[in-house]
């Protein structure tokens, strides 16, 4: 019956670890102690309301980092960057990229998704279109999903409030070669039809990541994103690399400076937390203990 018992309480410990979203970053020389933090763009603000200390977190860090200086992001400068890099070159179209019987299907998905004909966007690069497809389907089919509210915005919203610092790990040209320019339009334009011929499919991983994280169940997120279709429609090595795995090695590079200047709160993608090439596990092997917040 001890043994039992023993088991069932190590069990929920084990489980409880996992299903978190904010974590403490301490030791190796650290004068004071930061955190991360995964956020997910198509999660409700209310779920900082069930993650464990974060006031007690927001109000004892003296700095914000996140991928991008959000306010930075939205100048003119950066959209226009943003807009530039989303056109196709003036010799093509996005007609000219499929056969005919392709362009008809993602011209059906899109007039039904986005209430639009696809030829309206026959300048834009598939990764856009693949965007803005992704963005309908997530109103669509998330109760309550506002894209006007991002917890990324308000963490930095509320240091600003605060007087606090406000940092990035990217610059805006570094996000957008990897939205728009790390891919082939070829690649590309494979990947938008995948999207177009997969809709419920992408419906139900979108939910499903989504209520993972909202039970803040960091492996399941992880498991979800991980999926493989087995054909041509996966991510490929080099796309994870510039996705995921190299951005999270080029912040693993950057947190240990910022982290001895100031204590710090860093707001990231939850996708780049989890996983033996994931933030915490680089932090792990740098010589940090982290631990779950509970």
């Amino acid at each position: 019956m001890k043994k039992t018992l023993l088991f069932a309480l190590l069990f929920c410990i084990t489980l409880g670890a996992k299903a978190q979203l904010l974590w403490k970053i301490s030791g190796n020389g650290l004068d004071r102690p930061s955190y991360v933090i995964g956020t997910h763009h198509l999660a409700p603000l209310s779920i900082k309301d069930s993650i464990a200390n974060l006031q007690q977190v927001i109000d004892q860090t003296e700095q914000v980092y996140g991928e991008l200086v959000m306010e930075d992001a939205t100048n003119p400068e950066s959209v226009m960057k943003m807009q530039q890099a989303m056109v196709l070159p003036a010799d093509t179209t996005l007609k000219s990229l499929y056969t005919k019987a392709q362009y008809d299907t993602i011209a059906s998905v899109v007039k039904t998704y986005l209430g639009v004909d696809f030829a309206l966007f026959d300048k834009l690069k598939p990764a856009a279109v693949t965007t803005q497809l992704a963005l309908a389907l997530a109103m669509k089919s998330l109760k309550g999903f506002n894209p006007q509210e991002q917890l990324d915005t308000w963490f930095q919203t509320q240091a600003r409030q605060s007087g606090k610092k406000v940092g990035s790990l990217e610059t805006i040209d570094m996000q957008v070669n990897v939205l728009y320019n790390s891919q082939t339009l070829a690649r590309q334009a494979l990947l938008l039809h995948c999207a177009a011929t997969h809709i419920e499919q992408g419906i139900d991983q979108t939910l499903r990541m989504t209520s993972a994280y909202m039970k803040q169940d960091l492996d399941g997120l992880l498991s979800i994103i991980e999926e493989k279709m087995n054909n041509s429609c996966d991510s490929t090595p080099e796309e994870q690399e510039a996705l995921i795995y190299g951005r999270n090695a080029n912040w693993g590079r950057q947190l240990p400076d910022i982290m001895k200047q100031s204590s710090t709160l860093f707001v990231v993608g939850a996708g780049h937390l989890p996983g033996p090439k994931g933030l915490l596990k680089l932090l792990q092997n740098q010589g940090y203990r982290v631990e779950a917040m509970k």
